[in-house]
């Protein structure tokens, strides 16, 4: 090491008088470090960018195939609709009585996509709603042609519905950090007692339909329920912002100490405010810890459940107790400048199994939350 850092001596000259600074090995060594130590952290953050932008790449690729996916199944059953009404111009035989059973097929369909895994789900009646008879229809070929194609119309919304909230949910967690596959429901019963969703043949034969649309109803099916799961499982974690403030002071990482005024990790957010701004709990949970900690003052700690706990400090008070249950959005807190502090701020952390996580990514995905709402 002395070789690759040999002591050094710097001469200046400045007003007449000379000075001189000796540069020693251990000296050129910790600037080497330092050196390094940045070029390291920036190829980390840089790779760290780029495998975000891949993932989100590879997301739009999928949603892309999908796309295409649908169009093509859409292109078949108009193929097949359009065969199906030549055929029906051209045979013989009671045309009001198969105008009939068509009807009573579709009055089937609506009750096992209004009734099933689509009741309650925010916005699914009006979508997936049938539409109204036209009562002056009076050539059954005309009220057969207008059935099927309300019965195209709703399982194509139906699937629509359910795919673009399931995937925004998907994604939702993903930007947590979380892996969606482990929280979604998989299977489940389609339209109560009527038929198990897992056979797509039982399905076919209730509803009188071939087996391919019978799939497209299980797979909206499968997709409403990853819905339900996913939505559910976001409303017991930290997806919310914990305090109305809009001035980010600080953002998770290292960051300069603003005493030491040296890089240091920060293992939360700041929230910058006026004194006594309400703090609100991000997720149900219970209090699990009020009072000081060293560097925190006035400190709040919620346990969530499943590994999951915030932490709320620097408050000027605290309105909540140890072992109380609390919920999303319930005011815990005042915001202060309590223990470490340069001024009237929310430090806030988020904890997964006792690991710092990134409290931003958390609350962007509560914005894809909030939209899939």
């Amino acid at each position: 090491m002395e070789e690759l850092f040999p002591e050094r001596h710097l001469y200046i000259r400045s007003g007449g008088e000379m000075r001189g600074f000796v540069l020693s090995t251990s000296k050129q060594i910790m600037g080497a470090g330092i050196i390094g130590a940045a070029a390291l952290w920036m190829g980390v953050c840089t790779a760290a960018m780029l495998v975000s932008a891949l993932s989100v790449s590879a997301t739009d690729q999928e949603l892309a195939r999908r796309n295409a996916y649908w169009e093509r199944v859409t292109a078949d059953r108009q193929a097949r609709l359009n065969s199906a009404m030549q055929q029906l111009s051209q045979a013989d035989g009671s045309l009001g009585e198969l105008a009939n059973s068509v009807e009573k097929r579709h009055a089937a369909l609506a009750l096992l996509l209004t009734d099933g895994g689509f009741r309650g789900a925010p916005g699914a009646s009006a979508a997936l709603a049938p539409a109204k008879p036209r009562l002056n229809v009076g050539s059954p070929i005309q009220r057969v042609q207008y059935t099927l194609m309300d019965q195209e119309r709703m399982i194509s919304a139906a699937e629509s519905y359910a795919l673009s909230r399931a995937e925004r949910l998907r994604l939702a967690f993903r930007l947590a950090g979380l892996n969606p596959d482990s929280y979604a429901g998989r299977g489940g019963a389609l339209g109560g007692p009527l038929i198990e969703a897992r056979d797509p043949r039982a399905l076919a034969a209730v509803l009188d339909v071939d087996e391919s649309f019978a799939q497209r109803i299980q797979r909206a099916s499968s997709n409403m329920s990853d819905m339900r799961s996913l939505a559910t499982a976001a409303r017991g974690l930290p997806f919310f912002r914990p305090t109305s403030a809009a001035a980010q002071t600080s953002s998770y990482g290292v960051r300069l100490d603003p005493f030491t005024r040296r890089p240091a990790f920060h293992s939360g957010l700041d929230f910058a405010g006026a004194t006594f701004t309400p703090i609100y709990s991000t997720a149900p949970g219970v209090v699990s810890f009020t009072g000081v900690r060293s560097g925190y003052g006035n400190t709040v700690e919620i346990d969530h459940g499943n590994g999951f706990k915030t932490r709320y400090a620097h408050l000027a008070a605290f309105t909540v107790r140890i072992g109380q249950r609390v919920t999303v959005g319930q005011r815990i807190a005042s915001m202060g400048s309590t223990g470490r502090s340069t001024g009237p701020h929310l430090h806030y952390e988020v904890w997964v199994n006792g690991r710092a996580q990134n409290p931003n990514r958390y609350m962007k995905a509560g914005e894809y939350v909030q939209q899939a709402e």
